[in-house]
This record gives C-alpha cells, sequence and structure tokens, in this order.
C-alpha cells in the first residue's frame, strides 16, 4: 500500500443569477448597496459554496450538494459559513488541511475592489489559515451576463501529522 500523497489540488466553482431585491453575501461578507443578490436556496454565498466545493473535490468528497442539497427544507437560507466548516471538518477527519486558496470571482457591479481585504479576512478566518494565504481578484463578464455572479477557487491541501 503507497502512502497517502503529501499535497492535493481542489478546484471549486459556483455561479448564482442575480435579483433585485435580494443581499449579496460573498466570501461571508454582505456587499453594501450591491443592486441585486443571489437567487439561491442558501444565502447564496457564491465565494464560499465555491471554497467548500474545492476542499471536497481536493480529497475526492464529491461536492456540497450531496450534503447540503437544495431540496431540503432544512437547508432553506442556511449560511454558507456552515458549509465551509462541514467541508473544512471532512478533510481535517482525512489528515488533510488546507494551506492556500485563490478565488476568482466574476461580476459586472458592484466593484468589489473595496471589499478586497474583507472577503480574504474572512475566508481565511474560516479555514484557519492567515489572510496572506488567500488570493482574491475580481473580474467582470464584460457585459456577457450582468445578472449573473460566477466564482473559481482553486486550494491547495496538505497531509498534516496527527495530534499525538
Amino acid at each position: 500500500m503507497t502512502s497517502p500523497l503529501p499535497y492535493r489540488i481542489g478546484y471549486g466553482e459556483d455561479a448564482h443569477r442575480l435579483e433585485a431585491g435580494r443581499s449579496l453575501v460573498l466570501g461571508g461578507v454582505t456587499v453594501p448597496d450591491a443592486p441585486h443578490g443571489a437567487v439561491a436556496h442558501s444565502d447564496g454565498d457564491a465565494v464560499l459554496h465555491a471554497v467548500a466545493d474545492a476542499l471536497l473535490a481536493g480529497l475526492a468528497l464529491g461536492d456540497i450538494g450531496q450534503y447540503f442539497p437544495d431540496t431540503a427544507a432544512e437547508w432553506r437560507g442556511l449560511d454558507s459559513r456552515v458549509i465551509v466548516a462541514r467541508a473544512l471538518e471532512l478533510v481535517r477527519e482525512r489528515g488533510y488541511a488546507p494551506v492556500n486558496v485563490a478565488l476568482v470571482v466574476t461580476l459586472d457591479r458592484p466593484k468589489l475592489g473595496p471589499l478586497r481585504t474583507d472577503i480574504a479576512r474572512s475566508v481565511a478566518a474560516l479555514l484557519a489559515l492567515p489572510e496572506a494565504e488567500v488570493g482574491v481578484s475580481f473580474k467582470t463578464s464584460e457585459g456577457l451576463a450582468p445578472a449573473h455572479v460566477q466564482v473559481r477557487v482553486s486550494a491547495l491541501l496538505a497531509r498534516v501529522e496527527p495530534a499525538e
């Protein structure tokens, strides 16, 4: 039998349609004065959904839909931080921990630059990482999908020594 790999890479992606009258939450941060928010079963935090999927994918553990199906009434309006906490718990149970994540948010408006630090800090806190280990980039769709938010995340997971 071979030993576990010292590193694993995970990739996650999420997208939501946007609609007026909803709040926009990204990375656990409510975007002030957003003209629209995500249409979703949970709170629609596309950043945290993609982070959770990247963690799960890194260890071939499926995706968040398996753990939090959008057909279950109990998950309606769920705070996505709960989803990330569960994904992180599953990763840690298998002897791994995230060491770095990089995320790209595609959103036409509002401009998110002023929230870069807040989002990085929030994601870092959820993953117990230094803020410098959370890369946050913003893009627009160049008008191709103005009523849409999409997030892509890569995560590096490292094998950790079990506590004695």
